[in-house]
């Protein structure tokens, strides 16, 4: 017993990951949570042992959250967007955030433009045409929207982002983008203003961090800007877009059609996004293959190995860049 109380306790909280439970459980103190209400039972002897949180989901990681482990040390959350943790708290208090970059971001960039050609060429809407068995009666219409004649407005150009422009490029279409400052070694135009951007492209990507900084950044006028032939795909964070701007959007013609991965309330999507036959819902499966989730579920796990055996954590956020264990 005394040895098992020697070892760094590990709360591990969210969607349960037996990846990553199997991974910490000969290291460390391992203690699973799936709940806040379960966060609430956990005694007291074993809050004071907790130095490290594995976030297996997009679970609220805020402050009074965090503030209930004295002895915490770092936080390994799942997934490149960190939004759902506080991670200026931890940044204030010493606390190194991590997350799992660099392994998802080809999966990522395959499904974008799977859900790109998927809402412009309207597969959906074509399969159900097929098995509702109505092509013997009629071929299905001509789809209005093509990949052909378009130029592409990417909404942030980090890893994710060069993956997706790389993908678009061999297409054949032009590329442009929006971000606060240029990326470094891109020769795409640079659109400080994303109205600007709106009004030259007609295909727009969003693959931008979460948060209040992008809180409904792509709004009613963004998408007046991008124009009847507009065609919007989100891959980033379901608060990054004004869904009752979309919804109004799609309805009115003021865009063509969307592509949609992430939502604002998720897992619950708006229903009038249910009946629209030009929009493409997906629930939040970008990265969603078992052998890209493994890899991020290793990758929590391998940050936490690496802090308690001394070295630097292997993906910090920018905001916690820490090095070794003090």
């Amino acid at each position: 017993m005394a040895n098992e109380a020697a070892k760094p306790g590990i709360l591990v909280h969210g969607p349960k990951k037996p990846l990553v439970e199997r991974g910490l459980a000969e290291r460390f103190d391992v203690h699973v949570i799936h709940s806040p209400e379960e966060l609430e039972k956990l005694p007291p002897a074993v809050v004071d042992n907790i130095r490290g949180i594995a976030v297996t989901g997009l679970v609220k990681t805020d402050a009074a959250m965090l503030a209930r482990f004295p002895k915490l040390e770092i936080v390994a959350s799942f997934g490149v967007g960190y939004d759902h943790v506080d991670f200026r708290y931890a940044a204030a208090h010493n606390i190194v955030v991590t997350h799992t970059p660099d392994v998802l971001t080809e999966e990522v960039a395959d499904t974008t433009i799977g859900l790109l050609i998927a809402t412009l060429r309207e597969f959906i809407t074509a399969d159900r045409y097929v098995r509702e068995g109505k092509w013997p009666q009629k071929d299905y219409r001509l789809s209005p929207g093509s990949l052909r004649d378009r130029t592409v407005g990417i909404v942030g150009m980090g890893r994710i982002g060069r993956a997706i422009a790389r993908r678009v490029e061999a297409c054949g279409v032009p590329i442009v983008y929006h971000s606060r400052n240029p990326a470094p070694g891109i020769s795409y135009r640079h659109y400080p203003n994303l109205i600007e951007m709106a009004k030259d492209v007609d295909t727009m990507i969003a693959i931008t961090p979460g948060g209040a900084s992008t809180l409904k950044m792509i709004n009613a006028e963004v998408l007046k800007a991008l124009g009847p032939r507009g065609v919007f795909i989100n891959v980033a964070r379901g608060s990054v877009v004004d869904e009752e701007a979309l919804i109004a959007a799609l309805k009115d013609g003021t865009i063509l059609a969307a592509g949609l991965d992430v939502f604002a309330h998720e897992p619950n999507v708006p229903k009038e996004f249910w009946t629209m036959d030009n929009v493409v819902l997906l629930p939040h499966i970008a990265s969603a293959s078992i052998a890209t989730r493994d890899a991020m579920d290793q990758l929590v796990v391998d940050n936490l190995l690496n802090w308690f055996s001394g070295q630097p954590a292997l993906t910090p956020v920018a905001e916690t860049p820490f090095g070794k264990r003090e």
